[in-house]
């Protein structure tokens, strides 16, 4: 049967990892849709001095291009997979795509979180698809998981492991006690986080992702900045050493809950129950655990990113894509799972009750306690326990109070408050417990 033409644009990790499969796995593929799929055109800013084994490996007649246009203007190819990254130029490929009536697989999580519903606006109104499978947790099929796998539950709250990057350096401080900085510089020169890490370690890549899945699980429109986000900089080994003491240890959370007030979204280094299934992802892997009102609890594990765990996502959309042209233009299917998406009403983090976590570190003198606790009385805050490791530096002090449940907002004055103080070498670390979905009950 006639082969149906693609378009790859963009060369790096993830287009690597999709060319490498459709090349090495194209019997497969052509089994599963009847049909092969073809790469026609490959396109990249340094396409002529590549030397990557995936582009060397393709057929001579594959047009190779530094110009984007070339391939979306092709009128032999039917799917462009957008694989560039970014807001810019990325946002234009899709948009010239769509107007060229061609449908559009990316991967681009940063894009789609800001601009997703009005380009799939777009796509619909010219009869083409957009699917966006690898944005979020590489080889995990979450989207597909959201979109029609428990598509008639009610999802009431999701939490997950939503970066790789962050999952890796927060699991090997704690497997080894090494600092938060030694582990970052391994995890950039192992290629786990760029030069410049702050989209990973600042939280902000985790919370575009959670943008997207609150999309497809609550059917509302969330924009990245509705999102209390939280990185893991401040985060050290001794934090670790304190969880363990408590039963818990640390992983960055992405959480997203549903009630009759509205939704509740935060990405923030939390405590988790060292018997609970999230406690025990290790290394650049993701996890979501997914709370329905019918379906109950599912849990869905992989790698979070690598070229060819992403790369499958690609090819598999690249598949669905195929599918919906050669059998006679079904109505596609909306990225967000839902027709159209409500407007979302940001509920603050500010009122969601938790137990918390303050890890303090201090020059040591009389009183620390007693002006700790006196701050805290009057924000009406019950100390629940006080923990101090032995063997520290006096000058360098570490401890630990944990607090009764307390709405965020009273914590975060308190901590603001406490920051004044004169003792304290750095302000006051605060991080919930995350007692919610993800934990035993």
């Amino acid at each position: 049967m006639t082969a149906l033409n693609v378009g790859i644009i963009g060369l790096g990790n993830v287009g690597g990892g999709a060319l490498e499969i459709l090349r090495d796995n194209a019997a497969s593929i052509e089994a599963r849709l009847g049909f092969p799929l073809r790469v026609r055109a490959i396109c990249s800013p340094s396409i002529g001095t590549t030397r990557a084994a995936a582009v060397q490996g393709l057929p001579a007649d594959v047009i190779r291009t530094a110009d984007w246009r070339v391939v979306v203007n092709d009128p032999e190819i039917q799917v462009i997979a957008e694989l560039v990254g970014g807001t810019g130029v990325a946002a234009e490929i899709i948009a010239a795509a769509i107007a060229a009536g061609k449908s559009v697989v990316t991967a681009n999580k940063a894009l789609m979180a800001v601009r997703g519903v009005e380009l799939w606006e777009q796509a619909r109104a010219a009869g083409v698809s957009l699917s966006m499978e690898a944005s979020v947790a590489g080889g995990i099929p979450i989207h597909a998981v959201l979109r029609e796998g428990i598509a008639g539950d009610r999802i009431d709250a999701l939490i997950g492991i939503l970066n790789g990057t962050c999952n890796y350096i927060l699991t090997e401080m704690e497997r080894r006690g090494d600092s938060f900085e030694d582990v970052l510089a391994e995890a950039q020169a192992l290629g786990y986080a760029e030069a410049d890490p702050s989209a990973d370690v600042d939280g902000l890549d985790a919370r575009s992702k959670l943008a997207l899945l609150a999309g497809l699980a609550f059917g509302t429109r969330v924009m990245p900045d509705d999102i209390h986000v939280e990185g893991i900089r401040r985060i050290r080994s001794i934090d670790f050493a304190y969880a363990h003491r408590l039963g818990h240890t640390v992983r960055l959370i992405g959480s997203a809950e549903r009630d009759e007030r509205g939704l509740l979204l935060s990405v923030q280094p939390a405590l988790v129950p060292s018997d609970a299934i999230l406690a025990h992802v290790q290394g650049a892997y993701n996890a979501v655990w997914v709370r329905g009102a019918y379906g109950q609890d599912t849990f869905y594990y992989g790698r979070g990113a690598g070229p060819t765990p992403t790369g499958v996502a690609v090819v598999s959309d690249l598949m669905r894509a195929a599918r919906e042209i050669r059998n006679g233009g079904l109505a596609p299917a909306s990225p967000f799972a839902h027709i159209t998406l409500a407007e979302h009403a940001p509920r603050s983090t500010a009122e969601q009750v938790r137990r918390w976590y303050l890890r303090f570190r201090v020059t040591d003198q009389p009183g620390i306690i007693a002006r700790l606790a006196s701050v805290l009385a009057e924000a009406n805050i019950s100390i629940d326990a006080v923990l101090q490791l032995p063997g520290e530096a006096k000058d360098d002090l570490p401890f630990v109070i944990t607090l009764e449940p307390t709405p965020a907002g009273q914590v975060a004055a308190a901590v603001a408050a406490m920051a004044r103080l004169d003792f304290l070498v750095d302000a006051p670390l605060a991080l919930p417990f995350e007692s919610g979905l993800g934990t035993p009950r």
